[in-house]
């Protein structure tokens, strides 16, 4: 049997046992804590690095940045193609568009067109640069500054999903039927004629709104596209296929009959104001985010 003393003893132990437990508690709480307080300095430290412009290298957060960026287009290409049914309002709004330029001494399309179609070695070449020289060039070049210069395909990064989003509203709101649907005044729908391209097939109905005419981001996004590549290089060889890329967009938009000279414009000016977006990004946003995480850092975690 155990005697009192030994009882005591056993009191004792546990007792013992019961406090040092009560005082290992804050301890494994303080390595919880500082484990936590660890992973987000460097997850700190990892932001302010990756927000950087300037910033080179390939890590996991640039991954994800381009899976995200991919998403982003096809988000916009699928709501662009949803499907409009309002064709009374598109080609309406085709009309008043006619008439502005009609007023203005400007409806050229018609001849326009009627003198690309005299030769089909122009209207091929036109094709190519309106289907091949826009959303694929985009994403080549993106991907080329990617790598080569971050600060140039943030800006363009940042002023393609920008303009995208403003456009968006307007397609939306102003949905305008492209001449090719104006068939009284001899249009051709050169890119199904002549190149085996329709974008009423039933395979690009998810991604394609037939009444997105204004505003043509194929300029928008060209001009983006030379814009970019002069803050990229010096090279003027590099710089002037910009140019040249830019002026043969705003032709081919009218030669195969997708736009009016309206709808370029209106691109040009989503684009440039998507443009003043990004810079100010550029030059206030994307420093002040920085500051703000540095000031978390130094403020808010501790290890």
């Amino acid at each position: 049997m155990i005697g009192q003393a030994g009882l005591a003893g056993y009191r004792a132990i546990g007792r013992r046992s019961k406090a040092e437990a009560r005082r290992s508690r804050p301890y494994r709480a303080n390595d919880a804590y500082n484990r936590l307080s660890t992973l987000m300095r460097r997850l700190l430290r990892y932001l302010i690095r990756v927000t950087s412009p300037q910033r080179g290298g390939l890590a996991l957060w640039d991954l994800i940045e381009i899976g995200l960026v991919a998403l982003g287009f096809l988000a916009y290409f699928l709501v662009r193609g949803a499907v409009v049914d309002r064709t009374a309002d598109a080609i309406s709004h085709a009309r008043t568009i006619i008439d502005l330029q009609d007023a203005l001494g400007l409806w050229i399309e018609p001849r326009f067109q009627s003198w690309a179609l005299q030769s089909d070695l122009l209207i091929r070449v036109m094709n190519f640069v309106y289907f091949w020289l826009d959303f694929p060039l985009l994403v080549g070049i993106g991907l080329l500054l990617f790598w080569r210069s971050r600060a140039q395909y943030t800006l363009l990064r940042d002023a393609v999903l920008i303009s995208g989003a403003i456009a968006l509203i307007l397609y939306w709101s102003y949905p305008v039927a492209p001449p090719r649907y104006l068939v009284e005044f001899g249009f051709v729908d050169t890119m199904e004629r002549y190149s085996n391209l329709s974008y009423q097939a039933q395979s690009m109905r998810p991604f394609v709104n037939p009444f997105a005419a204004a505003p043509s981001l194929h300029v928008g996004w060209a001009a983006l596209v030379a814009f970019t590549l002069f803050g990229a290089t010096t090279n003027w060889l590099i710089r002037g296929g910009g140019i040249v890329i830019f002026f043969a967009q705003g032709v081919a938009v009218i030669v195969t009959a997708n736009h009016y000279l309206f709808d370029g414009v209106i691109g040009l000016v989503v684009c440039a104001v998507a443009l003043a977006i990004a810079v100010a990004l550029q030059r206030h946003g994307y420093p002040g985010i920085r500051s703000l995480l540095a000031w978390l850092e130094r403020r808010g975690v501790r290890g």
